[in-house]
């Protein structure tokens, strides 16, 4: 039974669905998942074994060229592999007008969220089936309550398995084997935490454990405050520029994952990495990481953590891994 998954972008809301297709992997080993999703994230939909293919498509592209014969022939080609892969039916879990009408294209009903459960209640209105998911809960819950509902099994809320896995042929991007992996970028500055409060952290994680600080980085920006943490720290060290695939490997091999509020951080907690997320001007509850015994968030909204509250927060889930 080929069934698509429309889940189509950002970083943090494709990885938020890995644990519903981890449900599914069990419960309905017969389905053949494909999923669709922007191109720039294409890699994670990758990470998990039960996706038969991923179909990447460019809306972010396309809507800034709509006009042009290379967006035209794109969507058309989108469009006939889509109808070629003869669908029972689709899985918004986006719950946007986008998402929905890209759903269209595929010529199978679209099966999502009712209108009182979902951001755009008017996509609710091309669904062939509607279902109730509560707006309270968690992105992952609501993943898997809808998942559950559509393909009529029950699941273990208590229990969150990711289940991504690297491909195995992507190479380690740094040579080091004992590291830290410090998240101090995200899309919004209102998110970042203050620069002498990572100089502390590194101060004490280091005389902690004697291991070095990478910094991943993907702009000019973001690069050039890593350089000159690294050149004031002799232990920190700036990560190679690093595609999607290889920012995996290097959290999967790190020994622990602090940082704040961005896609790779949930990537981290999605690999089953010690992880400690930093918060500041997002709600945890709502966006933050899975909490484990070796994951948890940090902070809130309008309430910058410590130094002493984030260093506390990596020793225990650091301990609970070893």
């Amino acid at each position: 039974m080929n069934i698509l998954l429309l889940r189509l972008s950002s970083m943090g809301d494709l990885i938020h669905t890995l644990p519903a297709i981890e449900d599914l992997s069990k419960h309905r080993p017969d389905v053949q998942l494909d999923w669709m999703c922007e191109a720039g994230f294409a890699d994670i939909a990758r990470l998990h074994p039960f996706v038969k293919r991923v179909i990447p498509m460019r809306w972010r592209y396309w809507r800034k060229h709509l006009l042009q014969v290379e967006t035209k022939n794109e969507i058309m080609a989108l469009r006939n592999t889509l109808i070629g892969r003869d669908y029972r039916f689709s899985v918004d879990s986006q719950g946007l007008l986008k998402s929905a009408l890209f759903g269209k294209m595929a010529h199978a009903p679209i099966l999502g969220y009712d209108k009182h459960s979902i951001r755009e209640p008017l996509a609710s209105r091309f669904y062939k089936q509607t279902f109730a998911v509560s707006r309270q809960a968690d992105a992952i819950w609501r993943n898997r309550a809808l998942f559950a509902q559509i393909f009529n099994y029950e699941f273990a809320a208590e229990e969150v398995v990711f289940g991504a896995k690297v491909p195995s042929d992507v190479a380690k991007p740094v040579e080091d084997t004992d590291y830290i992996v410090a998240l101090h970028a995200t899309s919004q500055d209102e998110k970042l935490w203050p620069e002498n409060m990572w100089w502390e952290l590194f101060e004490r994680l280091h005389a902690e454990t004697g291991q070095v600080i990478y910094l991943p980085w993907g702009n000019n920006q973001e690069r050039e405050r890593a350089e000159k943490w690294a050149i004031k720290f002799n232990y920190v060290k700036l990560s190679p520029k690093l595609t999607l695939l290889q920012a995996a490997r290097l959290l999967e091999d790190a020994q622990a994952v602090i940082g704040v509020d961005t896609g790779l951080l949930h990537l981290a907690n999605a690999l089953n990495k010690p992880t400690v997320g930093i918060y500041l001007h997002s709600n945890p509850a709502l966006t933050g990481v899975q909490e484990s015994a070796i994951s948890t968030n940090v902070g809130d909204v309008g309430s910058c953590p410590s130094v002493d509250t984030v260093f506390n927060a990596w020793q225990y889930c650091y301990a609970a891994k070893i």
